[in-house]
């Protein structure tokens, strides 16, 4: 399949964007890529998603899937014969994957913007800290089952695996923004070392966005704008 059947519309700081691209590298999928202007949204991007106008969107075959983990799911089927499963084939453990990923969105975000409404108070850094103690819990029940693999999917990437590293980028630099540790060897050693291993794996180190750059995005544009929202 030509690039030209398969586009991604995205910005390259975004989470949410990068979780599709590891996804499609997984698979070894081809696509044309188009940035999006953040402050000035493509005529493309809203015919595409007229409902939220937001990233990311995967055109396949001229037809748009929208949001990232249903774009996720859908590359898992729509590509079912080529390379790695993302989601387990058992329908309990697939469901138990979706119930973290939500948790991850649910959770992780809103205490991300919890820190930095209150400034890096440390009972807003703590909310976020027991959020990952949590998923710690689960990586350890799920490493127990699958004997010590090295991701929650087991001996590759999965569907949880892509949720939860999609936002690690966005946890350092929150770590360097408020000079505090989320990720740690004395509460969640696991994690730990699971993000070396996601991070290094060749579907996802050449698609992370540079954590200097990141950074000053985040100071200059994010920050500002949930600011501006209390």
């Amino acid at each position: 399949m030509g690039k030209g059947d398969v586009k991604l519309l995205g910005a390259w700081p975004s989470p949410y964007v990068l979780r599709v691209k590891i996804a499609l590298n997984l698979k070894s999928v081809d696509y044309e890529f188009q940035e999006e202007n953040l402050g000035s949204k493509s005529e493309l991007l809203i015919k595409s998603n007229p409902v939220y106008k937001k990233i990311p969107v995967l055109l396949h075959g001229g037809k748009p899937i929208c949001e990232s983990l249903i774009i996720v799911q859908y590359i898992d089927e729509a590509w079912s014969d080529i390379g790695p499963s993302i989601l387990p084939s058992d329908p309990y453990d697939r469901a138990v994957a979706r119930f973290w990923a939500a948790y991850v969105d649910d959770k992780i975000l809103p205490a991300v913007k919890g820190i930095v409404v209150a400034n890096g108070e440390e009972a807003k850094v703590k909310e976020l800290k027991e959020v990952l103690v949590l998923l710690e819990e689960a990586f350890i029940l799920k490493s127990s089952a699958g004997e010590g693999k090295p991701f929650f999917g087991g001996d590759e990437i999965g569907y949880l695996d892509i949720a939860l590293g999609s936002l690690l980028g966005l946890l350092r630099v929150t770590e360097k923004s408020f000079n505090v540790k989320l990720l740690e060897e004395a509460t969640t050693p696991r994690l730990v070392s699971w993000a070396d291993s996601f991070c290094t794996h060749p579907a996802v180190k050449d698609q992370l966005p540079d954590t200097h750059k990141l950074f000053e995005f985040v100071q200059k544009v994010v920050y500002p704008r949930i600011n501006d929202h209390i």
